[in-house]
C-alpha cells in the first residue's frame, strides 16, 4: 500500500505514510555550559512544562506550522502542515501537504483537517469519498488518539503531552524566529498526560497510553517569556502491524502570531460522509 494513503486499523482511519523518524536533532544550544543566571530564570523545567498548555489558552489562538517525519526503506518523507488554532474552543484548521512520489510530482491534493474535541474532520481524503464531503474520525478510538494518525499532531495536544511531564532539564536560551526562548529536554509519559488532561483530551491521551510501543515520549520545547510553546518536537513510537517492528515518528509543531484571528467552523451533519472508506490499493473498512 502507498505510505501515503491512509488505512484501516481497529476500525479507525489510520495514516500508514506516518511511520519511522529521523533523528532526534532540533536547532538551539548544547547543553555545554548553562549560565547560572539562567539556569534561575528558567525555574523548575518540570512545573513549567506542566503549565504550557495553560499557557497556551490563555494567549487564545495562534497560527501553526507542522511537520511529520518518516524513514523507511531508506527513504525519508515528511508530512506538512499549516493553518491556524483556537486554544480556548480546542478547534483548529490544518492544511496537510502529502510528500511527493519519487518522481517528484504529487498525486494528492493537500487535505484539509478540522481539529475538535474528540474528533477529527478530513477533506480530500481520497479512496471513494466523494470531493465535497468529509471524513469524521473519533480520536479516542484511534490507537495513537491523533497524535500522528492526520499526518499532523493537534497543537494543544502536543501541549497537553507536556502535562505528563516526569522528568526535564534546561538546555539554555537560544531564538526561534526571531523570538527569545528557552529550550527544554525531557520525558513525558502519556498515561500521567491522560490523567492531567482537560476533558476533551484525555480519552485520547489514554488511548495513545495503551496504543503506543511505549508511553513515554521523548521531547524538545521552546518556550518564550510568556510560557508559551514556540517549538515542539515529540518523539512517538509504535509498533507496525503487519511487520511487527517497532516504528517511531518525529513531529514538529510551530506556534507564531499569537491572537491572530481562528475562525474554524465545523462541518453540517450532512456534508459529513456516511458511506463505506475503502483503502486505494488495498481492502475497505467499514466506516
Amino acid at each position: 500500500m502507498d505510505r501515503r494513503q491512509h488505512r484501516r486499523a481497529g476500525g479507525t482511519v489510520v495514516a500508514a505514510g506516518v511511520l519511522l523518524a529521523l533523528g532526534t536533532g532540533v536547532t538551539g544550544c548544547s547543553g555545554s555550559g548553562v549560565a547560572a543566571e539562567d539556569v534561575k530564570g528558567a525555574g523548575d523545567p518540570v512545573a513549567t512544562l506542566h503549565r504550557a498548555a495553560d499557557a497556551l489558552r490563555a494567549a487564545g489562538s495562534s497560527k501553526a506550522g507542522t511537520s511529520m517525519e518518516m524513514a523507511t526503506g531508506g527513504t525519508r518523507v515528511t508530512i506538512r502542515g499549516k493553518g491556524v488554532y483556537d486554544y480556548r474552543r480546542r478547534l483548529g484548521r490544518l492544511t496537510v501537504v502529502l510528500p511527493e512520489d519519487p518522481t517528484g510530482t504529487s498525486e494528492h491534493r493537500p487535505i484539509t483537517e478540522l481539529l475538535a474535541p474528540g474528533a477529527l474532520f478530513m477533506k480530500n481524503r481520497g479512496a471513494g469519498v466523494p470531493a465535497d464531503k468529509w471524513v469524521r474520525v473519533e480520536t479516542a478510538t484511534l490507537s495513537d488518539g491523533n497524535l500522528v494518525t492526520g499526518g499532523a499532531t493537534d497543537p494543544y495536544a502536543a501541549a497537553e503531552v507536556l502535562r505528563g511531564t516526569r522528568e526535564a532539564v534546561f538546555v539554555g536560551r537560544t531564538e526561534v524566529a526571531g523570538t527569545a526562548v528557552r529550550h527544554y529536554r525531557g520525558t513525558a509519559d502519556l498515561r500521567r498526560a491522560a490523567r492531567y488532561a482537560s476533558a476533551a483530551n484525555r480519552a485520547a491521551l489514554a488511548a495513545a497510553a495503551k496504543g503506543f510501543a511505549t508511553a513515554e515520549v521523548p521531547f524538545d520545547a521552546y518556550l518564550d517569556d510568556q510560557g508559551r510553546i514556540r517549538k515542539l518536537r515529540q518523539r512517538f513510537s509504535f509498533v507496525n502491524g503487519r511487520q511487527k517492528a517497532t516504528v517511531a515518528v518525529a513531529a514538529t509543531l510551530l506556534l507564531y502570531d499569537f491572537g491572530a484571528p481562528a475562525d474554524v467552523r465545523l462541518p453540517a451533519p450532512g456534508d459529513i460522509y456516511a458511506g463505506r472508506i475503502a483503502e486505494e490499493g488495498g481492502t475497505g473498512g467499514g466506516a
